[in-house]
């Protein structure tokens, strides 16, 4: 087995610096301007990994300008807009450093803490967690939807997943390759992060205001995001949906041995449909309200039956070739 890289002096070790972008041609500047700066900071060699996840602007092109400048800028294109996680993914998947920084382009995570995260690193931890002490520049109402997500996922998951945390994080190799061997393609990588466990370390910090452009999530992509972390990590819906179908027979059971007995003890008979109606609505939607949850768990099943690759790469710029390739874990 190799040596630890922190056995070896820093010019040998080098840090991969990953950053998924989809349509952030206003940012892409001043991101790599930053990160430039970061660079300079430290003793180990960079990489500035960017994933273009399919953009439709002149981000790629952007980033393809920068590299005249910053040669330690590589690029990734893939295939089309397969959605953060896959970008990730495949970030994680060709990503060559002894550490890996995952920053998001929107610069509300500061790129000038990573040095500090570099710090935590060198003293041996394994993961180092950003956790928010603050969100500027967001909404009420989701700075709040936010912290009630993640306080419902932990109560549903039988795995801890960090609160008021993102995606901005440094993982050593061994966690790489971790997160790499899973071979789920239907992926919610802050679980995934944190069921593979390791040394972890946790450095609050505020969050910033976006840096330029607007924000690519809207809220049914919100929405969608939660669903998968929630059934990724945990069957308590099933569990619910069995129990709120156990309410429903016991209601309805109950109603119908009070009909019977007013019936047949009072000679009282229900007049109208009030009553039927009512309880028939009600068990109509606790049904759907199961075979919606139970549908999400079937979907998830069939998808990665199909086992098609989490993404596809058009180019990488450390590669002479532009053949299209894909990747995917087949374990």
């Amino acid at each position: 087995m190799s040596s630890s890289p922190l056995n070896r002096s820093p010019a040998s070790r080098l840090i991969t610096i990953l950053v998924p972008v989809h349509n952030e041609e206003a940012v892409v500047p001043i991101i790599a301007d930053r990160l430039w700066g970061v660079c300079e900071q430290l003793e180990e060699r960079v990489e500035l990994l960017f994933v273009d996840d399919g953009s439709t602007d002149q981000s790629a092109h952007q980033i393809e300008s920068l590299q005249a400048r910053i040669p330690q800028i590589r690029l990734i294109s893939l295939t089309r807009n397969f959605g953060k996680e896959a970008a990730v993914t495949a970030g994680l998947n060709y990503a060559k450093g002894d550490a890996v920084v995952l920053l998001d382009a929107d610069l509300q995570d500061p790129p000038e803490l990573i040095p500090d995260m570099v710090s935590e690193w060198r003293g041996g931890a394994d993961v180092v967690l950003m956790k928010r002490r603050s969100r500027a520049g967001e909404p009420v109402m989701r700075k709040f939807s936010a912290t009630a997500y993640y306080r419902i996922l932990n109560f549903l998951s039988d795995d801890d997943i960090p609160l008021d945390t993102g995606d901005f994080r440094l993982m050593n190799r061994r966690t790489v390759d971790a997160i790499n061997a899973l071979p789920e393609r239907n992926r919610y990588l802050k679980g995934l992060f944190a069921w593979v466990g390791m040394r972890t370390v946790t450095l609050t910090f505020d969050r910033e205001p976006r840096a330029a452009g607007k924000t690519k999530w809207s809220f049914f992509k919100l929405v969608s995001l939660a669903v998968d972390g929630i059934t990724s990590f945990s069957i308590k819906p099933l569990r619910f949906a069995l129990t709120m179908g156990l309410i429903a027979a016991g209601i309805g059971g109950s109603f119908g041995i009070w009909e019977l007995f007013r019936t047949l003890v009072f000679g009282v008979t229900t007049p109208g449909y009030a009553s039927l109606i009512i309880i028939v609505t009600f068990l109509a939607g606790v049904q759907l309200l199961c075979i919606g949850i139970l549908g999400e768990y079937v979907g998830r099943v069939y998808v990665e039956t199909k086992r098609r690759p989490i993404f596809l790469i058009r180019s990488d710029s450390s590669d002479s070739s532009s053949n299209e390739t894909n990747q995917v874990n087949d374990q």
